[in-house]
């Protein structure tokens, strides 16, 4: 009966007014005006507070560990330098123009201008029922870790001011434009059904494609496949990859931007998908090599965690199982055979991983998405439109991202270059860059 009641009570408004000679509008502007203004939830805010550390904590020291135990000895200290300094680089960058463009009304296609600066931000300023200063922190999070993704594509052989230069201007003309495609007040994306929670095409698809991008325009690694490239420390690896699996959580759960059942829901299919892809990545590798190895399991469990993100607001547990195990397998087969049989050098797998697991969950959240989780069926209850949809947010997502990150490259080598001397490359990073070393 209530339902009923909430359904009929527009139609019975529009009657009355008509009845009394009252224009429906003015009616509408009275409801309005009576209607309460959000107010601050303590305990949401307080989630949002811990999911925004826990964000910052996938990047720095999470990424920074990750991506460095997998490099060689001589350019470890240049690895876990790219994530910090991005970190520090696009908080600025994104308090400058970033969260503008991303998060206010312009184009279906670019955000306005309004909040340059932060223009008009006071501390008591609300986005729903939180501080919008902590929205804009735990978006600012998600800004951070997208460009520092890219880093492993090109890992060993790009200057670190060009690096600098081109995350700039990513971040301004790519990043920032998909955010508000998706996310955004009117974004065009978002308008059109895709679905998208946390950040697969934002975020994964986004910066896997600008990472193969790079790779290819700046070349293989001199010596390789022919040289060893093993990674100097796995121990650091695992470390980081456990840093980015725990601050996961806060990705997207937090992205409920509340404390409340879709956020417990997102938190559990999270860990689900983690741990079921990286059984299944182990357990490929075991048959196909012989032996499963810590690599193995750990590039599993961020590809589980990557495929799960556009999900993990809109499926539930069984849902998750499925993403995490063909994530698994089909991140395995792109880090390993596609980049063989394809010839390019995505040196820690930035594409393989993030941007194959993000088409794999982005599609997969078409399939298995549920009304009662999240407001939209997927194909199993019936609506088969929505992997259409999916896959053209995915297309979208691609071609913009590919596109302008290959112009943005291009222009950068021309005016100062991409690429370390050979003897650079040669000898590592670390002591030609930055004038250090781990000995």
């Amino acid at each position: 009966m209530n339902r009923l009641f909430l359904l009929a009570a527009p139609m019975m408004a529009v009657a009355l007014g008509l009845v009394a000679g009252v224009p429906t509008d003015a009616l509408a502007q009275d409801a309005a005006a009576a209607a309460p203004a959000p107010t601050l939830s303590p305990g949401d805010t307080a989630w949002m507070l811990m999911s925004t550390v826990l964000v910052l904590f996938m990047t720095i020291p999470g990424l920074a560990l990750f991506y460095g135990g997998m490099v060689r000895k001589m350019n470890v200290l240049s690895t876990v330098m790219q994530s910090f300094a991005i970190c520090c680089l696009m908080s600025i960058l994104w308090i400058v123009a970033g969260y503008s463009i991303a998060f206010t009304e312009g184009t279906p296609y670019f955000g306005g201008l309004s909040k340059v600066l932060l223009n008009g931000l006071t501390k008591d300023s609300l986005t729903g029922v939180i501080p919008e200063t902590v929205f804009i922190t735990f978006q600012m999070t998600f800004a951070i870790i997208t460009p520092a993704l890219i880093t492993g594509a090109f890992a060993d052989r790009m200057k670190f001011s060009s690096m600098l230069v081109f995350m700039t201007v990513w971040s301004l003309l790519v990043y920032a434009p998909i955010t508000h495609w998706v996310w955004g007040p009117g974004g065009y994306l978002a308008g059109d059904g895709v679905l998208d929670y946390a950040g697969g095409t934002v975020v994964h698809i986004n910066a896997g494609v600008a990472g193969l991008v790079a790779a290819i325009v700046l070349g293989k690694r001199k010596g390789y496949p022919k040289e060893n490239f093993a990674p100097h420390n796995l121990v650091l690896s695992l470390v980081g990859a456990a840093m980015l699996w725990v601050g996961w959580f806060g990705f997207n759960a937090g992205s409920a931007a509340a404390a409340d059942g879709r956020a417990g829901m997102a938190m559990l299919v999270t860990q689900i998908a983690a741990s079921a892809a990286a059984l299944s990545w182990l357990f490929a590798e075991w048959v196909i090599k012989g032996k499963p190895s810590v690599l193995g399991i750990i590039s599993g469990a961020v590809a589980g965690l990557v495929a799960i993100t556009p999900a993990s607001g809109f499926v539930g547990p069984m849902g998750a199982l499925v993403i995490g195990v063909v994530a698994g397998i089909v991140c395995y087969w792109g880090a390993t055979g596609l980049k063989r049989a394809l010839g390019y050098d995505d040196s820690l797998d930035a594409f393989g991983v993030h941007g194959i697991g993000g088409i794999v969950g982005a599609v997969l959240t078409g399939v298995f998405a549920q009304e009662a989780i999240g407001g939209t069926a997927g194909l199993l209850e019936g609506n088969a439109g929505q992997v259409v949809t999916q896959l053209y947010g995915i297309v979208a997502t691609i071609v913009y991202s590919g596109i302008a990150s290959f112009i943005i490259l291009k222009v950068i080598d021309v005016v100062m270059g991409l690429r370390v001397d050979e003897d650079v490359e040669r000898d590592g990073l670390d002591l030609a860059l930055h004038g250090e070393s781990i000995h």
